[in-house]
């Protein structure tokens, strides 16, 4: 029974070291592979970025002008473009005042 359990714990040994050359080699192949592209070996963390999406634009420009009760329904893309860019603007004047730098874009997905 021990020299069973011994064949079997150096076959386990075999395989283990079989899998880790696998893998150093699997390393060498990428890192290759991204020297040839001109890729650096670390790439950088992702950039954070926050997404903001009002979820009725066309309510909220009802319930807070009085142009945005009558261009709402007539016009609505216009309407939602505009509501838009007056939160951005409310934004930006918000983060100003606390002394936040940011950048503010719209994204049309």
């Amino acid at each position: 029974m021990t020299i069973l359990l011994a064949l079997v714990s150096l076959a386990l040994l075999a395989a283990s070291g079989l899998l880790l050359w696998q893998m150093l080699e699997q390393r060498k192949l990428i890192r290759n592979m991204l020297e040839d592209e001109g890729m650096p070996d670390s790439l950088q963390d992702p950039e954070l970025v926050l997404t903001l999406k009002v979820r009725d634009p066309l309510a909220l420009a009802r319930r807070e002008s009085t142009t945005g009760r009558l261009l709402a329904d007539r016009l609505p893309a216009m309407t939602q473009k505009l509501v838009y860019q007056e939160l951005m603007k409310e934004l930006a004047l918000e983060l100003e005042e606390r002394e936040i730098d940011v950048e503010i874009h719209i994204e049309y997905r």
